[in-house]
């Protein structure tokens, strides 16, 4: 017998049928020789700190250094601290038996650095010493899975990519258990939660915000001319700014007053290739995502998993944006199918099938998945939001395998008296790849098709006006951003020589990214306004604290992930890996308890449910902490921040002042008090108009 262990139910119905295992057990499939069961997940993780008898936050106790690491069934999290999740243990139960009743175990978790994980952490906490193979695949067809049955490779091939996974692991406990502890301890046992990628993460946002507020806006003029020729119109614009308006005025009515064309000094002409896109990898489609749907990085990635549970697409968790030679000679029958939709047949009518773009083809591109591609299974309805995320990989396809678009791209020099202008226009001689989804100008070029124009010809000034500018600031960031600057965190290490080293990694992996921005979010570390992603009070206090700590530095965390990937190709060793962020634990853990934090000065206030406690004011919520009461009134309330002052009123009285600007659940600003009755219970009582 053969025992079949895939990462999820429905991957596990897939492989069950062409396996012929059609019988239904409680908790797995069986038939024909197989037994096909699932993980549900991390069902094994690594032990909390109460699993090596520390609890609370014991200065004592920091740093604290696992020898060895402790495996244990996932935690839930409940009134009195975690336990294991039933269904978890109740799943392994059923992992166990079906080992044990066969001779080798087929590794069916997804192909990737974290489906590793799940299958050795599973292998090793149940103490399992059979032989194993990988199934390795990049789509849940049937015939890519069939492909991989046949040629499963053996358990050993993927143990570089283990020990980089279980490395990763275990840098991410040293580091966000005892950074986490530490301050946390430093600040009056107050949780605080850090992390390994979270914390870098967080100083991109906060920075990014403080630039753009310190930033002062500076405004400027400039003179814009408009011109017609030939039945086109188009504008021009002075190379001079003016800091002072009045100034810009008087040049405006010089103009005005005594010229009526513009002589063209210079023009230059000049064609302009722009090669077709890459495949998407995972970071590419969450940014496109964010950009044209306003999707959040965490709502692509589930609905890109679901299309590939689906069998719509290929595996979502890639860092790659290219395909292999071998897979090449799909790809004309790949868009083929495409032109059953019809948002597709324009776009594939253009298409040259047997001379199509070979750009996306690169051995060295592919790491363990090739770039995003729809498969051959092509759907007929989908949920709306599936459809414009499945449109965007479909059309990502079809733009990479186009011909190149060709612009001309004319900039000519103008005088005006003695003002110079810039006249810039672009014309597409053929639109490529652009014509796909219609994207003809990228950001910043000049959009306006302009006529014959020749050095010596004099063009009439239809109109002369004065337009204020103002210098921009650093951009707050929105998700997209925030994944781009995720993505080239390693850019910004100190020396030339890291920069080059690290010009690919980045902070996390593409199949990691989207979990710690809602990591942040969870934490209530950031929030949306419209797109942009702005840091809270708290997310502000704990950048403040540990800014200039190591624990903040996106380029040293991009180094980090330069060792892991070497520790995946076998370059590097893990020993050696976790031996060096144990002393990066120990150094950060005597840093963050060293932090002195800003403490919220409150008067002394009773309970007002248990009548014993003194109340605790901190930035998020005022709370009783004796342990059978745990009264809390969280501060922040429909969007208004309520102050300690109007806390003590409300404590005193059972009433805050009037609380102004607070929204609704529909976007409605609205007036109340906040009352609070007899058993401590508080409401909203409006403002009488």
């Amino acid at each position: 017998m053969k025992a079949v262990i895939a990462e999820k139910p429905s991957t596990a119905r897939e492989i069950a049928v062409l396996l012929g295992a059609t019988e239904k057990k409680d908790g797995y499939l069986a038939g024909n020789g197989y037994f096909v069961t699932w993980a549900l997940g991390h069902l094994v993780g690594l032990g909390l700190p109460e699993e090596y008898g520390i609890r609370g936050f014991e200065n004592g106790a920091l740093p604290i250094i696992p020898d060895p690491f402790l495996l244990t069934v996932r935690k839930q999290k409940n009134e009195n601290g975690y336990a294991a999740d039933a269904g978890a243990v109740k799943q392994l139960q059923v992992i166990k038996y079906v080992i044990g009743q066969s001779d080798l175990i087929i590794a069916a978790t997804d192909a990737g650095r974290e489906g590793e994980l799940i299958f050795r952490y599973i292998y090793e906490y149940l103490e399992c010493g059979k032989p194993f193979v990988r199934l390795w695949i990049s789509s849940l067809t049937e015939k890519a899975i069939r492909k991989g049955l046949e040629n499963l490779r053996p358990g050993s091939d993927l143990d570089g990519l283990y020990l980089a996974a279980q490395a990763r692991s275990r840098a991410d406990w040293l580091v966000g258990i005892n950074a986490s502890r530490a301050l946390s301890a430093a600040q009056g046992n107050r949780a605080y939660s850090l992390g390994r990628v979270q914390t870098p993460t967080l100083a991109l946002v906060c920075l990014r915000y403080l630039e753009n507020k310190a930033f002062t806006e500076e405004p400027y003029w400039q003179l814009q001319l408009s011109h017609s020729k030939d039945f086109t119109l188009f504008t021009s614009i002075s190379q001079k700014r003016w800091d002072d308006k009045r100034q810009a005025s008087e040049a405006l009515r010089s103009i005005e007053r005594n010229a009526a064309t513009a002589w063209v000094s210079s023009v230059e002409v000049k064609k302009s290739i722009e090669h077709p896109p890459l495949l998407f990898d995972l970071t590419g489609l969450q940014k496109q995502a964010s950009t044209d749907l306003n999707l959040s990085a965490v709502e692509t990635l589930n609905i890109a998993q679901s299309l590939y549970e689906k069998q719509f697409i290929t595996y979502p968790r890639t860092g790659s944006r290219n395909i292999t030679e071998d897979l090449w000679e799909e790809i004309p029958r790949l868009i083929k199918a495409l032109g059953q939709r019809e948002n597709c047949r324009e776009a594939i009518s253009a298409l040259k099938l047997g001379r199509l773009n070979k750009r996306i083809v690169s051995e060295a591109g592919v790491t363990d998945h090739h770039g995003l591609l729809p498969t051959e299974r092509i759907p007929s309805a989908l949920p709306a939001k599936e459809t414009s995320v499945y449109n965007l990989i479909a059309g990502r396809l079809l733009e990479a395998v186009s011909e190149p678009c060709i612009k001309e791209i004319t900039m000519i020099n103008l005088q005006v008296l003695h003002f110079d202008f810039i006249l810039a226009g672009s014309r597409i001689i053929e639109s490529g790849w652009r014509g796909v989804q219609g994207r003809f100008f990228g950001s910043g070029e000049p959009g306006q098709e302009l006529p014959e124009i020749k050095k010596g010809d004099e063009l009439k000034i239809k109109k002369c006006a004065v337009v204020e500018k103002t210098s921009s600031p650093p951009s707050i960031y929105t998700e997209a951003g925030l994944l781009s600057a995720m993505e080239n965190a390693g850019k910004k290490a100190d020396s030339l020589e890291d920069r080059r080293e690290l010009q690919s990694i980045g902070l996390g992996t593409p199949a990691t990214r989207a979990a710690v921005i809602e990591t942040l979010f969870d934490r209530k570390y950031i929030q949306r306004q419209g797109k942009s992603l702005i840091p809270t009070e708290k997310g502000l206090m704990v950048y403040e604290l540990v800014k200039d700590k190591r624990i903040a530095d996106a380029a040293m965390t991009a180094q980090w992930e330069t060792e892991l990937r070497k520790i995946e190709n076998k370059e590097a060793d893990a020993a050696a890996f976790q031996k060096q962020m144990e002393s990066y634990a120990e150094c950060i853990t005597k840093e963050l308890l060293e932090v002195s934090v800003p403490q919220i000065t409150a008067p002394e206030l009773c309970c007002p449910k248990c009548r014993t406690g003194r109340m605790i004011v901190s930035e998020t919520a005022v709370k009783c902490p004796e342990k059978d009461c745990r009264w809390i009134q969280f501060r922040n309330v429909c969007g208004v921040k309520i102050s300690p002052a109007d806390i003590e009123i409300l404590l005193r009285t059972g009433r805050t002042p009037l609380i102004k600007g607070m929204k609704s659940r529909a976007g409605k600003s609205f007036d109340a008090y906040i009352v609070m009755n007899g058993k401590a219970e508080t409401s909203f009582e409006f403002a009488k108009k």
